[in-house]
């Protein structure tokens, strides 16, 4: 179906769009830009302009003054997160026709309508919760999933696949990579909730040490609010520390593992193999080559934006190429007892 194809590329490409922009208004400090939830200060359209709004607001909330820059920018990513949620809501609509059941079943557009009201919910609970590091990372990760799953449905769709044979050692190491992958980007997330990225400003070592003092109990307790421990202390330097090493160390599994996989891919011989195997190599030494550069250069806002665009580039390469892979293998699967059924002549 023409209209559900368009709808679903345009869907995937403003889900990046929104995972960029919220990276942006989250690192530009803009993240409580408005007070109250959907609406801004009061209003669904906009932001309080004129003298006579702008008083209003700062009665309304006089403990949250206004700055109307960071609260175009949060509007900004609510009305694009709004306007993924109606093509998504489409989707879902379009996928229960007869024509797309034929082809795909909706099962997995109605579950990602039900990720996006939660997603939606976790929208809210960041502004309400003072940006809990859970809730935000949480929302991060929603954002991802929302992602992924578009991804999947457009990958899922093609009706060609390569003609020739993956072994399972290879889909085992694509499967790693992806799971590593993931895991990593939900440490990044919570580096970024809890603003640990300059924890340690040099690399490689931190702090001027290979091992610096951590503290994992604190860093990585879930029920607390931002730069505070669970008992309402002071987040310490040694938990931030031990958040941002943490993810370091999942970079360098990455970085073991996405070569390997690269690696591997072109040693098939196969054209269309070794394509996937020079993106991937391509997205990561990009990404690691960021995550450095946050680092040496005092984290700035466009290199880290770039940072979480690449790690939703990478994530999404990964799941097509994992998809595939599978997919391949169970058209092979499906077709095997035809091939060894007997001819006519026998």
């Amino acid at each position: 179906m023409r209209l559900y194809r368009r709808l679903l590329l345009v869907a995937t490409l403003l889900a990046f769009a929104v995972i960029a922009l919220g990276a942006y208004v989250r690192l530009s400090d803009a993240g409580l830009g408005c007070p109250d939830w959907p609406g801004c200060y009061g209003h669904w359209l906009g932001v309080p302009d004129g003298p006579h709004e702008q008083h209003a607001a700062a009665q309304a909330y006089p403990d949250r003054p206004l700055d109307t820059g960071k609260a175009r920018k949060e509007m900004l990513h609510r009305y694009l997160a709004g306007t993924l949620g109606l093509l998504i809501l489409a989707l879902s609509i379009l996928a229960w026709r007869q024509e797309c059941r034929s082809r795909q079943s909706p099962a997995l557009p109605t579950a990602l309508l039900a990720i996006v009201g939660l997603q939606a919910a976790l929208g809210m609970w960041t502004v309400t919760l003072l940006l809990k590091p859970v809730i935000v990372t949480l929302h991060l990760i929603g954002g991802m999933t929302t992602l992924s799953i578009l991804v999947a449905m457009a990958v899922t769709r093609r009706s060609t696949t390569p003609d020739d044979a993956i072994g399972p050692g290879t889909r085992g190491l694509a499967f790693a990579a992806l799971l590593t992958i993931v895991i990593q980007i939900a440490l990044g997330g919570w580096v970024s909730s809890n603003y640990a990225a300059l924890a340690c400003p040099d690399f490689p070592t931190c702090q001027g040490q290979w091992q610096p003092p951590m503290d994992f109990t604190h860093a990585f307790s879930l029920h607390r609010e931002l730069g505070q421990t669970a008992d309402g202390q002071s987040l310490p330097l040694a938990a931030l520390t031990a958040i941002h090493w943490s993810h370091r160390i999942g970079a360098l599994i990455v970085a073991l593992i996405g070569p390997l996989l690269a690696i591997t891919l072109f040693k098939t011989g196969q054209r269309h193999w070794q394509i996937w195997g020079g993106l991937l190599a391509t997205l990561l030494l990009a990404q690691i080559g960021l995550g450095i550069a946050n680092v040496l250069l005092g984290l700035p806002l466009a290199i880290a934006v770039a940072h979480n665009l690449g790690a939703a580039l990478l994530l999404t390469a990964t799941l097509a190429l994992n998809i595939r892979m599978y997919r391949r293998r169970a058209e092979k699967a499906a077709a095997l007892p035809i091939s060894r059924a007997p001819s006519p002549q026998s």
